[in-house]
């Protein structure tokens, strides 16, 4: 199976269904609200979700990203997005990244759960050598939950890109490659399980 095919993908806590301007742009401008302070990451407001879907969309159209809508299936809410991006399918590389969840579902089971459901996907289905995490160097909550999924830091892209308010990002690049995915696949079931 190739990166960029829409597929649903679920377990017991959440599933991840190719997103949809229709069905899911109502839910996720409810849930990003109070994330304005999160100036380092790609979040939109309320009122620019309509567009980041479309974007999101245009670039899905383009082979480049596979996006998702994230369901907690305990509450049964759309509580942010996730994608499959950067993809690069001759080499059977991908990127999870864009990620964001609402605070209601931060520091919840949520991004854990996602996490496998993406890089089983991955590696079984899609057969990738590679799996790359990113994040803005201030974000430290994410640079740390990157780390507690068992991926290891290959650097930082000092300079790598200018924000949207023209501040230069430096990026922390983290990857999982296929020898690594069973432990780290056993890790978070773990965590998963203790709650």
């Amino acid at each position: 199976m190739e990166f960029a095919t829409p597929v649903t993908l679920e377990n017991a806590h959440v599933r991840l269904e190719p997103l949809d301007a229709a069905a899911h742009g109502a839910d996720l401008a409810r849930a990003c609200v109070g994330l304005e302070h999160a100036w380092y990451t790609s979040v939109p407001s309320p009122e620019d979700v309509p567009d980041d879907v479309g974007a999101r969309l245009a670039m899905r159209d383009a082979g480049t990203m596979n996006p998702f809508a994230v369901r907690r299936l305990a509450t049964g809410e759309i509580v942010g997005q996730t994608t499959f991006c950067n993809i690069d399918q001759p080499s059977r590389h991908v990127e999870i990244g864009y990620t964001w969840l609402g605070p209601a579902a931060q520091r919840s089971e949520v991004n854990t759960a996602a996490k496998i459901l993406l890089l089983t996907h991955a590696f079984e289905a899609c057969d990738a050598i590679a799996v790359e995490l990113r994040t803005h160097w201030h974000n430290r909550q994410s640079r740390a939950a990157i780390a507690r999924l068992g991926a290891k830091q290959d650097g930082v892209l000092r300079n790598h890109r200018i924000g949207p308010d023209g501040i230069l990002r430096d990026t922390v690049v983290f990857s999982i490659i296929a020898g690594e995915s069973p432990a780290v696949r056993r890790g978070l079931q773990e965590r998963l399980a203790r709650g």
